[in-house]
């Protein structure tokens, strides 16, 4: 009978599981919010999402060894009264009671790591759910709402797990998208500064999340906000050295994306934040990651790094324009020998889009330091003429720049400084029919950039004035085209039959020169 009763049957069973969920959560919940907040368009039920947030609320501190805390009490009881003293001294004289304690304590300690582990996986999900929730602007704004900032803020205050820090940091990441509760991340009191703090963690997923919001906030209509948190030296110095320093792929993209974000920003974001990393070394750490990534390029192709060449050639590239740090950045031989090696590359599909910014960046390198190809063997011959898979490369990135109008001018501005230096009157044969078959080849290229995708003068003269290229480019490189075929076929008839190749008809030719002339007239 007494076993009878002492066992607790299913109804007990299931109300003590639920007191041990109930354990896990505060008593201080949000309130619940007023009734009209549920009158939003969405497919989740907003009390489910509120769940959700409730869940997440931090569990409140509880002393992790409460007999050691006991015990350093007992110890300034010893001090003040005799009699607490005997009372400690006969428990601790006594080892049937102390082994049964220690026993007990064991018990307990198992159990509540149980208890800890099983709250920290509830956690967990309950908070995943929510980061993808979050990249619904409904439902963000739902959340923001409803405290879940309030929340998160609490978790990052008190958590020792990185796990915790990367869902916290990756729901505000996925908030941040959206205008209204960016605008909430930016009013809570304190919450941007302890965003920043955690720079300094040494977590990659929490770093790249960190870097991730960031970004974002940079990208917002408070972004001078954010720019003034992160202007301080020693967290510009851990921007720098966090770039600098990581192997992992995705947290070196994270990073320069961030600073890719201050570029992109408004000017007063440039003002408070690029003058200082310049001065720290901002340049140097950029060509130091663009030389690595095209040592991968060029040995290991690993896709997974493609994403970081192209946002560190985006970074250069704009870079390449701020006054500020334009003459550090064009003047820099490294990097241009670099961007050159991208455009000889022959495999331009995988890397297509980093390819487009390598052909923008040399010709902004080349319009504030005209003089520099000269000394870079990458672009010319000994005798000074244009390399021939440079040549070739510039052509082959045409096909990726059909959207961008930009970028085909400026790969015909940078063609037109290099066909300049061919002095085909002083050329041999040997050496102009190259240049030919270059040409010859790439024909198809040429008359689809110039037939299909026909310019309006007025915005093609704006957008070359805006980038500081001569409006004439194209026409000038034509123009060199045609001379360079009309020396061809002076010449042809006085070579010997085994320098005529098959490529080099008179109707390829002739084809050629009608489309540089019906576009230079």
């Amino acid at each position: 009978m007494a076993a009878s009763e002492s066992t607790p049957t299913r109804e007990e069973e299931e109300e003590g599981e639920q007191l041990e969920e109930d354990r896990f959560v505060s008593s201080h919940h949000p309130s619940a919010p007023p009734d009209e907040l549920f009158d939003i368009s969405t497919t989740v039920d907003p009390s489910y999402v509120i769940s959700l947030i409730r869940k997440l609320l931090p569990v409140e501190p509880k002393n992790v060894d409460d007999t050691e805390i006991r015990g350093s009490n007992c110890n300034n009881e010893v001090v003040n009264s005799s009699n607490d003293s005997c009372k400690s001294m006969d428990i601790v004289d006594d080892p049937t009671k102390s082994d049964f304690r220690g026993e007990g304590d064991e018990d307990s300690h198992k159990e509540e790591n149980a208890r800890l582990s099983a709250g920290e996986e509830v956690w967990e999900e309950c908070g995943c759910v929510l980061w993808d929730l979050a990249a619904n602007q409904t439902h963000a704004e739902l959340m923001v709402q409803n405290f879940v900032l309030e929340v998160l803020l609490a978790n990052l205050m008190v958590t020792q797990s990185v796990r915790v820090t990367e869902i916290c940091l990756g729901i505000m990441g996925n908030l941040a998208c959206h205008e209204v509760p960016l605008k909430h991340i930016v009013s809570s009191d304190g919450l941007i500064a302890v965003i920043v703090d955690q720079l300094f963690l040494d977590d990659t997923q929490c770093l790249c999340e960190a870097f991730r919001l960031l970004s974002s906030g940079l990208q917002g209509g408070e972004c001078i906000k954010w720019a003034e948190a992160l202007q301080f030296e020693h967290i510009l110095s851990r921007i720098l050295w966090v770039m600098e320093n990581t192997l992992n792929p995705q947290l070196i993209e994270k990073s320069v994306g961030l600073l890719l974000s201050m570029l992109e920003s408004q000017k007063e974001v440039e003002h408070i934040l690029l003058s200082p990393l310049m001065k720290l070394g901002l340049a140097s750490v950029l060509v130091n990651l663009l030389t690595f990534e095209m040592s991968k390029l060029t040995n290991d192709r690993i896709p997974e790094r493609y994403p970081v060449l192209d946002v560190i050639l985006r970074a250069l590239e704009a870079l390449c324009v701020i006054d500020v740090c334009s003459q550090e950045i064009c003047s820099n031989k490294e990097i241009f020998q670099l961007v050159c090696d991208l455009i000889k590359f022959p495999d331009k599909v995988e890397v297509s889009t980093s390819c487009v910014t390598a052909g923008l960046l040399t010709a902004n390198i080349l319009s504030d330091v005209p003089d520099l190809a000269s000394s870079i063997s990458q672009v010319l011959t000994p005798q000074g003429y244009p390399d021939l898979p440079f040549l070739q490369g510039l052509f082959d990135i045409f096909p990726f720049t059909s959207d961008d109008s930009e970028a085909r001018c400026a790969l015909w501005n940078v063609i037109a400084r290099f066909l300049v230096r061919v002095r085909e009157d002083e050329m041999g044969a040997s050496n102009l029919r190259q240049y030919v078959f270059i040409l010859l080849s790439k024909s198809d290229v040429i008359e689809d950039d110039l037939f299909d995708h026909q310019f309006d003068e007025k915005k093609e003269n704006e957008s070359l004035a805006t980038s500081g290229r001569k409006s004439d480019a194209r026409t000038l490189a034509l123009r060199r085209i045609t001379s360079i075929l009309n020396k061809w076929n002076a010449l042809k008839d006085s070579c010997e039959k085994d320098m005529m190749e098959d490529y080099a008809t008179n109707e390829k030719i002739c084809r050629l020169l009608d489309i540089c002339h019906g576009h230079t007239m």
